[in-house]
C-alpha cells in the first residue's frame, strides 16, 4: 500500500475517533437548555435516521446491480432486533446516564465495553477466559473506580445512578458485538449498519410519540445544532470515517487509534464544559485506557500473522 493510502486511511480514522468523542459534549451543552434525555436522543435520530435510510437503499441497489442474493429474511429480522438491544437499548441508558455524571466519567464507563465482551462472552459464547483479559479488567475497572469516587464525592447517589446506567449501555453494546458477527458476515457491514440503526431510530420516535404524543418542536435554534451535531457530526460521519479508514489501514491500526477517543473526549469536557480535571481524575483515566489498550494490544499480536 502507498504512503499516501496510508495517510488518508490514519487521518480519517483520527478524525472519526475524535468526532465520535464529541457525542457527550454535544448531549452536555443541549442539556443546559432542555434537561431531556429522551428528547435529544429523538432529534438525534431524526437527523440520523434519512442517511442511514439512504446508505441502505444505496447499498441494496449496489446488490441488484451486480446480481448478488439480497439477505434473508431471517438475518434483516436478526439484524433489526440486534439494532434494539445494541442501539436503541444502549442509547436509552447512557442518555439517561449522561443526566447524572460528567462527560469524562461517562466517556470512560462505556470506553470499558471490550472488557465485558470478554466476561460475557466466555459465560454464553465459549470464548476462553484468559489471564491477560484478569488483568485488563482488574486494571481498568480500578481506574473507572478512581474516577468515580472522585466525582462521587461531589455529586452523591446521582453519580452512582448515572454510572450504573451508562454501564448498562456499555453491557448492551458488547451483546451487540458478540450477536452482530454473524448476521454482518451474510449482509455486509454496510447493510447491517444500516437496517440496525434505522430500526433503533425508528423505535426510539416511536417512544417519544407513545409516551409523550408529540414531539417537542418548541427548542431554540441553537439546540437544533445541537442535536444534528449529535446526529451527524458525532454519529453519521465518523461512522463513514471510520469504516472508510479501516478499509485503507485495516483493523488493527483502527483499534489502536480509537483508544485516543476518551482522551479527546476528556479535553473536550475541561476545555468547552469546564468540567474539573484532577490528579485522581488522570490516574484513573490512565488506568482505563491502559486496561483496555493493552487488552487490545495483546488481542492485536495474538491474531497477527508471524
Amino acid at each position: 500500500m502507498d504512503r499516501r493510502a496510508l495517510i488518508i486511511g490514519y487521518s480519517l480514522v483520527a478524525a472519526g475517533s475524535a468526532l465520535f468523542a464529541s457525542k457527550a459534549i454535544f448531549i452536555k451543552l443541549a442539556y443546559i437548555e432542555r434537561y431531556d434525555a429522551l428528547l435529544i436522543l429523538a432529534w438525534r435520530m431524526v437527523f440520523a435516521l434519512p442517511v442511514f435510510v439512504v446508505v441502505g437503499a444505496i447499498e441494496v441497489g449496489r446488490r441488484k446491480a451486480e446480481g448478488k442474493p439480497m439477505p434473508r429474511r431471517g438475518a434483516v429480522l436478526g439484524a433489526i432486533g440486534i439494532g434494539l438491544i445494541g442501539y436503541y437499548l444502549a442509547m436509552i441508558l447512557d442518555f439517561g446516564g449522561l443526566l447524572y455524571v460528567s462527560a469524562q466519567l461517562e466517556r470512560l464507563a462505556l470506553f470499558t465495553y471490550p472488557i465485558f465482551l470478554i466476561f460475557i462472552g466466555a459465560a454464553f459464547f465459549g470464548m476462553r477466559l484468559t489471564r491477560t483479559s484478569l488483568i485488563a479488567a482488574f486494571v481498568s475497572y480500578l481506574g473507572l473506580a478512581t474516577v468515580f469516587l472522585t466525582d462521587f464525592s461531589a455529586g452523591g447517589s446521582n453519580v452512582t445512578l448515572g454510572t450504573v446506567l451508562v454501564l448498562g449501555s456499555a453491557v448492551s453494546f458488547a451483546v451487540y458485538q458478540l450477536m452482530a458477527k454473524r448476521y454482518i458476515s451474510e449482509m455486509g457491514a454496510t447493510l447491517f449498519t444500516s437496517v440496525a440503526l434505522s430500526a433503533a431510530a425508528v423505535t426510539t420516535l416511536a417512544h417519544v410519540f407513545i409516551v409523550r404524543g408529540h414531539l417537542d418542536t418548541s427548542m431554540s435554534w441553537h439546540y437544533f445544532m445541537l442535536a444534528a451535531g449529535t446526529g451527524l457530526l458525532a454519529t453519521v460521519i465518523p461512522s463513514f470515517f471510520v469504516n472508510a479508514g479501516m478499509a485503507k489501514i485495516g483493523n488493527t491500526s483502527t483499534a489502536m487509534i480509537s483508544n485516543v477517543s476518551p482522551l479527546l473526549t476528556i479535553y473536550f469536557a475541561v476545555v468547552l464544559l469546564g468540567e474539573a480535571f484532577t490528579w485522581s481524575h488522570a490516574l484513573g483515566t490512565a488506568l482505563v485506557v491502559g486496561g483496555v489498550g493493552y487488552h487490545t494490544w495483546r488481542e492485536i499480536r495474538k491474531s497477527s500473522p508471524t
